[in-house]
C-alpha cells in the first residue's frame, strides 16, 4: 500500500457512545470473553500508558451496556509491564496463555512492541497497538492503529518547511533513545536530504528514557538556530523526559516565533503537568486532538468524562486509536461469529468505523489504518488549536518509500499474498531479512 489515498469523509457520526440496553450476564467464564489490557502503569511510560488503561476498561464498559459481544459478557484482564520492555513479552504470554484473552490492546514504545511481536506470532494472539510508529514493519497478527510515518512526521516536515508553517531550512531531530526514534529520524533525514537540505543543517540528538537535565542540549538547540537559518526542532521524545524538557525550553526562552518544536509524542495528557504558558505556539502533529469540534468527538468526550467523574481528564490521539481499534475488533468478531484469531484477522480487512473527527477509519490489507493528519498549536489551557490538516484521509504506509532497503516492499494480509514484506521488484515475500511474514 503504497503513498497517500485522500478520500472525503461524508458522514458525520453521532450518538456512537451512547449506553445501550444494559444486560445482566452470569459470571460463568464460559459466559465472558477477556480482552486483555497491557500498558504500563508504573515506571517511565506510566505518564502517556494509564489513561490508554483507563480508556480500555471505559470501551469495555459501553460494549457491555449494549449486552457485549457474541451474546457474553467482556471482562478486561489489566497486567503492568511497568515500563519494562522483557516484561511485556512475559506480561502478554501470560495474557494468552493464562488467561485466554480473545485480544491484546497494548504496548506504547517500538521497544515493548517488539518484545512481544514473537509472543503473538507464536501463540497466534491479536495485538491491537494504538501509537504513532516508525514503520517498517507489518505483522499478520498485529493492527496498527497509531500513526504510520506518512501519517504523521512526514506531513509534520511538510508543513514547517511551507510557507505557512515559516519555511524552516535547519532541523533539530531530537529523540528518545530506542528505535522509534532511530527509525524515525532515519526516515526523516532521508527524506529532507530528497529535498535539498544539507547535512550540515539536520542535528540528530538523543536521550535516554527518564532523560532530566536539558540545560545543555537546549543551549546547544538555541546556539543551532542562530546560523541565519529558520530553524525547527522534531520531537519523538518519549515520555516523562518531556517534562523537564519543555521545563528548559522555557526557562532559555526559547519561544516558537524562534525555534518552534514539533511534536509527536506530546498531547493533551502530557500538557495536563505543565505549565503551557511559555509553550504557547509549539506544534503537535498527531490524527486526533481533544478540541476537534465534531458531534462524535463531543460526545465521547462527555461519556469519557462522566465514567472518570472528573471533569479535567482530557483525551488525546492514542485513546482515539484504542476506540478504532476496539470497535473494529469488535465489529470483526460479530462479522466473524467468533473470536477464533485467524477468522478476526480475515474478517477485519476492510471494516470501517467511525473515528472522532468526524468521518470513518478503515482496516487496510497491511493492517494499518486510514486516518486524517492534523498539526495543531499549544494553546495557554494545554489543548491544542488545529492550524493544518490534510484534506481527506491517508493510508498509513508500513515500509518507507525513502529507504532503499524498504522502498520496494508492501505488505497485504489477505490470501493468496498473506504477506507482510512482499518485494515487488523480485516477486517475493521476505523481502528483507528479520521481518516477520
Amino acid at each position: 500500500m503504497r503513498g497517500h489515498l485522500a478520500t472525503w469523509a461524508n458522514t458525520v457520526v453521532a450518538g456512537a457512545f451512547a449506553a445501550g440496553i444494559s444486560i445482566t450476564m452470569p459470571a460463568a467464564a464460559d459466559d465472558t470473553i477477556k480482552v486483555g489490557v497491557l500498558h504500563s502503569l508504573s515506571g517511565t511510560m506510566a505518564i502517556s500508558e494509564t489513561t490508554l488503561k483507563d480508556t480500555m476498561l471505559f470501551l469495555i464498559e459501553e460494549q457491555n451496556k449494549k449486552g457485549g459481544l457474541l451474546g457474553k459478557k467482556l471482562e478486561a484482564v489489566v497486567v503492568d509491564p511497568a515500563s519494562d520492555w522483557p516484561l511485556f513479552a512475559e506480561k502478554a504470554r501470560q495474557l494468552i496463555e493464562q488467561d485466554k484473552v480473545a485480544a491484546v490492546f497494548g504496548c506504547w514504545t517500538s521497544s515493548s512492541r517488539k518484545s512481544v511481536l514473537p509472543v503473538f506470532e507464536e501463540l497466534n494472539g491479536l495485538l491491537f497497538y494504538p501509537v504513532q510508529y516508525e514503520g517498517e514493519e507489518s505483522q499478520r497478527n498485529v493492527f496498527y492503529t497509531g500513526a504510520a510515518p506518512n501519517q504523521q512526521a512526514i506531513p509534520a516536515v511538510d508543513y514547517l518547511m511551507s510557507e505557512d508553517g515559516g519555511s524552516v531550512k535547519r532541523w533539530v531531530l531530537a529523540g528518545t533513545d530506542y528505535v522509534y526514534p532511530q527509525t524515525t529520524n532515519k526516515i526523516l533525514k532521508a527524506y529532507l536530504e530528497s529535498k535539498g537540505v544539507a547535512g550540515e543543517d539536520i542535528m540528530v540528538n538523543y536521550t535516554p528514557f527518564g532523560h532530566s537535565d536539558w540545560q545543555t542540549i537546549v543551549s546547544d538547540i538555541k546556539k543551532f538556530g542562530s546560523a541565519g537559518k529558520k530553524t525547527a526542532v522534531v520531537s519523538t521524545i518519549n515520555g516523562d523526559a518531556n517534562v523537564p524538557f519543555y521545563k528548559e525550553l522555557g526557562n532559555q526562552g526559547v519561544k516558537a516565533e524562534d525555534i518552534p518544536v514539533v511534536a509527536f509524542s506530546v498531547g493533551e495528557e502530557e500538557l495536563a503537568g505543565l505549565d503551557t504558558t511559555p509553550l504557547v505556539g509549539h506544534l503537535a502533529a498527531w490524527n486526533y486532538f481533544q478540541s476537534v469540534d465534531a458531534p462524535a468527538n463531543a460526545e465521547f468526550i462527555d461519556a469519557w468524562k462522566a465514567y472518570t467523574k472528573n471533569d479535567k481528564r482530557v483525551t488525546n490521539d492514542p485513546m482515539e486509536a484504542h476506540v478504532i481499534g476496539f470497535n473494529m475488533w469488535v465489529k470483526a468478531v460479530e462479522k466473524a461469529a467468533t473470536t477464533d484469531p485467524d477468522a478476526v484477522i480475515d474478517a477485519i480487512v476492510g471494516v470501517s468505523v467511525p473515528n472522532l473527527t468526524g468521518g470513518f477509519s478503515t482496516m487496510m490489507p497491511n493492517h494499518h489504518i486510514t486516518k486524517p493528519v492534523l498539526i495543531g498549536e499549544i494553546q495557554a489551557d494545554g489543548q491544542f488549536e488545529t492550524v493544518w490538516e490534510t484534506p481527506g484521509l491517508v493510508v498509513g504506509d508500513e515500509w518507507s518509500d525513502y529507504l532503499p532497503d524498504s522502498k520496494s516492499l508492501i505488505a497485504d494480509w489477505r490470501a493468496p499474498m498473506s504477506c507482510g514484506n512482499f518485494n515487488v521488484a523480485t516477486g517475493k515475500c521476505g523481502g528483507k531479512a528479520g521481518t516477520t511474514n
